[in-house]
């Protein structure tokens, strides 16, 4: 047996399933996984040159994989007019004023991150930013992104009044004139396209790398950004930075690029992603970087009321409204539409998170299936913050994976006071329902849809695990039997995410062959109490042999 050239030893090891092995080293040469033996064998495997990592207790795990994430955009956020970190709307009013101190030279003070819930009624108004900007364009997406925050400035310039109509995929918030009162939702964001600078493409390239060193430093080794196109918060072209990053040897991670489809075009579309796809795959780095999968929004997001819902919103005394939500794409047009994509060998990757979005969802897929018979697909459903429980079953059925946010599982400001209250009673027991979709037979893939929240695997898994927030005394959301076991939710972030992005045969396992993606965690989740989970940190990250992320305290 030929020696190593890292060899781990002396901490279990999480595999990709199941539960970790104990009292095993693990052999990496060139950067692959050349053998996984008993501690007892490990000698042989030492020489001079082999470096020797010496676990002491910490969990050797595959590299997390990021299956729903925006790298660029939460890149280039922390780059410009940044109010992620926001405590309450002053703090975030305080962040803009002394931005925009500091840039005077910028024409538009352009960022985001803000929170909904730090807004009565989740809709910031123009007026705040008036008071701190008064005399320059101002829009700022939401943490979400799927609302924009402007002031005056902003409004005027775009020409947008009290007589510009709602867009039929968003919503103008007003005042009692109709004059705009400073909240876009959806669509109407898009109302300043025309006005608001484009990100530069080297202030868009240093996004995309400060992102890949965030994500690598949380033990991410690979990932599928959810939307390759343009307009994601003034980028104009996302491949073209992935395509430098890979000509100038920068990109370390693993990415697949979902393609982004826009809703107002046809099928198209199908052929233009697919010379893309094939234009890249020509280059011989689908390795690094493929375009074999496409991104569909298929609704909204609930907390503004634009999720595709089978029940009707009710207003803030409870009553129905007319409202369902939105969904962006006709039903018999989205079924067209999957059934070519898939028939063209693109997995399709949906937005779909209201009850209605992923009936919609599963129908395309069910349509898809009938045209084309079973194919390798591997299409996912990101979101699904409601899921009818007879929806549940039919993911197994269709091959389709549940793609989880599990960040967002749990009890906190922004369900408790912009969503749950405008839902039909009961609605709280079909939230993130990872549990049913896991008795009933559905893939688990994981991702965080950084910038929209955290990044952090183990943040999310904390929350998978136990349905509550770190130090809350809340109730687990939905109830405690659609919490996941440790292994489980472990396995969605590695190997789960690693089938939906097809580099299951050579990532999102510990095993001889396998590309030596790895990330050591310490404490070691699995000896800790399930409330304890979130105190597990990333002591290193590894990619194809090397170590890219040391913890430094």
């Amino acid at each position: 047996m030929a020696t190593a050239g890292v060899l781990f030893i002396g901490g279990p090891v999480f595999t990709g399933a199941g539960d970790p092995i104990h009292g095993h080293a693990v052999a990496v040469t060139d950067g692959r996984i050349t053998a996984v033996v008993p501690e007892s064998e490990a000698a042989v495997l030492i020489d001079a040159r082999t470096r020797v990592v010496r676990l002491d207790g910490a969990l050797l795990s595959p590299g997390f994989q990021d299956a729903h994430v925006h790298p660029v955009g939460g890149g280039v956020e922390l780059l410009m007019c940044n109010l992620s970190e926001a405590m309450d709307a002053a703090d975030a009013v305080a962040i803009v004023k002394a931005y925009a101190d500091a840039h005077p030279e910028e024409p538009w003070i352009l960022g985001g991150g803000w929170s909904m819930d730090h807004f009565p009624g989740g809709s910031p108004l123009r007026g705040l930013l008036d008071d701190v900007v008064p005399d320059r364009p101002v829009a700022l997406l939401s943490r979400d992104h799927h609302s924009t925050w402007a002031n005056t400035a902003a409004i005027r310039l775009a020409g947008i009044d009290a007589s510009t109509p709602d867009p039929v995929d968003g919503r103008i918030e007003r005042e009692v004139d109709g004059y705009p009162a400073g909240t876009f939702h959806e669509g109407a964001g898009d109302l300043f396209h025309e006005v608001r600078p484009h990100i530069g493409a080297d202030l868009a390239y240093a996004g995309l790398l400060r992102a890949q060193g965030e994500l690598i430093a949380l033990g991410i080794t690979g990932w599928q950004d959810a939307w390759i196109g343009s307009g994601l918060g003034g980028v104009q072209d996302v491949r073209s930075l992935y395509l430098r990053a890979l000509e100038e040897g920068t990109l370390r991670a693993h990415v697949v690029g979902a393609q982004w489809w826009e809703r107002a075009g046809g099928v198209e579309q199908v052929a233009e992603m697919t010379a893309r796809r094939d234009e890249l795959k020509a280059l011989g780095a689908e390795h690094r970087f493929s375009l074999g999968t496409v991104k569909i929004m298929v609704d909204g997001v609930a907390e503004n009321q634009t999720a595709a819902m089978l029940t009707p919103y009710r207003d803030a005394h409870g009553h129905d409204t007319a409202n369902c939500g939105l969904s962006f794409i006709d039903p018999l047009r989205l079924r067209e539409y999957v059934t070519a994509l898939d028939a063209a060998g693109f997995q399709v990757h949906f937005h779909a998170l209201g009850d209605r979005a992923v009936k919609e969802a599963l129908d395309a897929l069910d349509a898809a299936r009938d045209a084309n018979g079973s194919t390798d697909g591997r299409h996912h459903l990101a979101h699904l913050q409601i899921v009818e429980e007879a929806e549940t079953a039919r993911f197994a059925a269709l091959g389709a994976v549940a793609n989880i946010q599990a960040l967002w599982a749990c009890h906190e400001n922004q369900l408790d006071e912009l969503t749950l209250p405008f839902l039909q009673e009961g609605a709280e027991t079909r939230q993130y329902p990872f549990g049913d979709l896991e008795r009933h037979g559905a893939r688990l893939a994981a991702g965080s849809d950084w910038p929209v929240s955290s990044a952090d695997p183990i943040d999310a898994i904390h929350i998978a695990v136990n349905r509550v927030s770190p130090g809350s005394d809340a109730e687990p959301l939905g109830g405690a039997h659609q919490r996941l076991d440790l292994s489980t939710a472990m396995a969605a972030y590695t190997s789960g995410s690693a089938y939906v992005n097809h580099r299951d045969h050579d990532t999102g396992y510990i095993r001889e062959g396998y590309l030596a993606n790895l990330v050591v965690l310490d404490p070691d989740p699995f000896q800790l109490a399930s409330e304890e989970i979130h105190r597990s940190t990333v002591a290193s990250t590894w990619i194809e042999g090397e170590p890219v992320y040391t913890r430094t305290a």
